[in-house]
């Protein structure tokens, strides 16, 4: 990729047409490079290392600075390294821990509710991938901008894409990347109504995770990808489908979901789960709920994650000028830090 490009493709451009190059060649031929410094393995642990703390960062105070973070000052400071000296081997290295960190600040992007620059992000993160010849983290990539499609409203585009993401990685991938491309396809099809696809998805995402034994190999860059997070991402999933006893039974084995390490997930969780009470009727507990899920949030900056309680207020409009409700209200709309 030519440096001038490097975050700075067209924020109008569509999902689409990169997916469907990545699919036709998902992997470059590795290609050394001669250049005024030498590119060396430090550079690319230096590089691994940044990905993995703002993956944290990003799961526990959310998106909403990451114009100002460090990982994205890491990210632009990485450019020269794409014009360096490198063997082959070292090269596609460096591509694929490129590819992880676009996707990262691709992704905080998105949370932060700058889909501008998100999706320029998670296409470069794709880019990144092809030339790493890296046809896994290629999948984890496409399954990541399946998601970020379904948010944004696109859930026929992210089915599409999600399912490619696990085809195109099967015999690549390992299990817990392939789980997780399931996992998306299944929330896709479940904003869609199709309560068949999206059991038949999960049913897979679950048998692969119960598949992983001791001493697999397993990416440590998708370690989240665990059963609580099945369980939480079922909750919406059973809630987006109408079931909303089904979502509260899920909620149970989500519980274990560590509230400091996935302190937005937990929060969107609680906001879900109160939205299947209101759904019921239960206005106490909607309430409860609702309440619970600030008190998680009041940290985080993600307009995403916030969207779930504006989502709930809405479902709970019927009851608009119960003390209850509107104290609920007020603590939504000014207790829950604004993104940077």
């Amino acid at each position: 990729m030519d440096r001038r490009d490097f975050i700075r493709l067209p924020g109008a451009a569509a999902l689409t047409v990169p997916t469907m190059r990545w699919l036709a060649r998902p992997a470059d031929d590795p290609v050394a490079q001669s250049g005024t410094w030498r590119v060396g393995q430090r550079d690319i642990d230096q590089l691994w290392k940044a990905a993995a703390e703002a993956q944290v960062w990003d799961s526990r105070s959310g998106g909403g600075d990451w114009r100002s973070s460090r990982v994205l000052a890491c990210l632009q400071g990485a450019v020269p390294l794409l014009k360096g000296s490198y063997s082959a081997e070292t090269g596609q290295a460096l591509h694929a821990a490129l590819a992880e960190l676009s996707r990262v600040v691709g992704w905080a992007a998105m949370d932060a509710g700058h889909r501008g620059a998100a999706d320029p992000l998670l296409v470069q993160s794709l880019r990144m991938a092809q030339a790493s010849g890296d046809i896994e983290m290629g999948s984890y990539v496409l399954a990541t901008m399946a998601l970020s499609a379904m948010l944004a409203g696109r859930a026929a585009e992210a089915r599409e894409m999600a399912s490619a993401a696990y085809e195109r990685g099967r015999g690549h991938a390992a299990p817990r990347v392939l789980a997780f491309a399931k996992l998306a396809e299944a929330r896709a099809r479940a904003k869609l109504g199709d309560a068949v696809g999206a059991g038949m998805a999960l049913a897979r995402c679950e048998s692969l995770l119960s598949g992983i034994g001791p001493g697999a190999y397993d990416p440590p860059w998708i370690g989240y990808m665990t059963w609580e997070r099945l369980a939480t991402d079922s909750v919406e999933i059973h809630r987006d489908l109408g079931l909303t006893r089904a979502a509260r039974d899920w909620a149970e084995p989500a519980g274990a979901m560590e509230e400091g390490r996935f302190t937005r997930a937990v929060g969107i969780r609680a906001a879900v789960v109160a939205s299947t009470h209101a759904i019921d009727g239960e206005l106490e507990s909607a309430v409860a709920g609702g309440h619970r899920s600030v008190d998680i949030l009041n940290t985080v900056r993600s307009p995403r994650a916030h969207s779930y309680l504006r989502d709930l207020l809405a479902r709970m409009e019927p009851w608009k000028d119960d003390r209850r409700v509107r104290e609920l209200s007020h603590r939504v709309r000014t207790e829950l830090p604004a993104a940077v």
